[in-house]
Parts: structure tokens; sequence; C-alpha cells
């Protein structure tokens, strides 16, 4: 289930060279609480994460000058950002590209086109993980 707030407070790095798609992902992840941060190269992303400590990075696989899954690895590879979670969104939809993206790094893939409901239930996934069982109410216990 989608909650309508899925990241109060919550910040999500977007690194996307095309302009729709990061107005897109951007106006979602808005119209939802999420605060966002915008890279559209790989050129400033780590000191972006540093500066800002996302709580999500939406990747770009196909950037200009360097890959996303390099961007990745060197996220990966720091150990101050190290734990911040990446999810692909990317055009590849070749047999074994996820599987590709899942051992670059990657915690999750969304392919383009996206599909919005997919797209918001990979990131509240990662921004609102699962609450436990709802409590039991001691009045309705048979």
């Amino acid at each position: 289930m989608i909650k309508p707030d899925l990241g109060k407070g919550k910040k999500v790095m977007i690194v996307e060279d095309n302009e729709l798609n990061m107005k897109l992902f951007h106006d979602l992840l808005e119209a939802h609480g999420v605060e966002t941060i915008q890279a559209r190269d790989g050129k400033n992303v780590l000191a972006l994460a540093r500066e800002h400590k996302p709580d999500l990075v939406l990747m770009d696989i196909q950037l200009p000058e360097v890959s996303g899954l390099d961007i990745t690895k060197w996220l990966k590879e720091d150990d101050e950002l190290k734990s911040i979670p990446v999810i692909a969104v990317t055009a590849f939809a070749m047999k074994g590209d996820e599987q590709k993206i899942r051992e670059g790094g990657c915690e999750d893939y969304i392919s383009k086109p996206i599909s919005v409901i997919k797209f918001i239930e990979t990131v509240q996934k990662y921004l609102m993980p699962a609450s436990p069982a709802d409590p039991v109410d001691p009045v309705n216990v048979a």
C-alpha cells in the first residue's frame, strides 16, 4: 500500500541526466513529502552525498562521462556513504542486466519507462521499512 507521506523529512538524491526524467522523479517524490537533491552527472555525486546525507539514491546507469555503476561503486567504497541504499533507474532491460546492476552494488532496480506505482512502492520500501504487524486490540480479542 502506498502511503501519502512516504518520506516526510527524508532526502533522496536523484542522479539523472535527462531533464524530463529528473522532473518526473522530483515531482513524484515531492508530492509524497520527500526532499530531493539533484545531480545531472557523476562529477559531484560524492560531494553532494557527503554534504546532504541522503536516505536513498536513485541512480541512472547511463550517464555522460561516467557510468552510474561506477558512481555506485564509489559510494559503496566510501565509509561515510556505503550504507545509503542505491536504486538503479535505467532503460537497460536485457536479460541479465538486473543481475549485473545488483552485483554492481545497487540494492534495487526500476526499469524505464517507469510505472509510477512501482516507482513509489520501491522508494517507499527503502524510506519506510515495513512496520511490525498492527498491535492486537485487547477489547476485541475473543
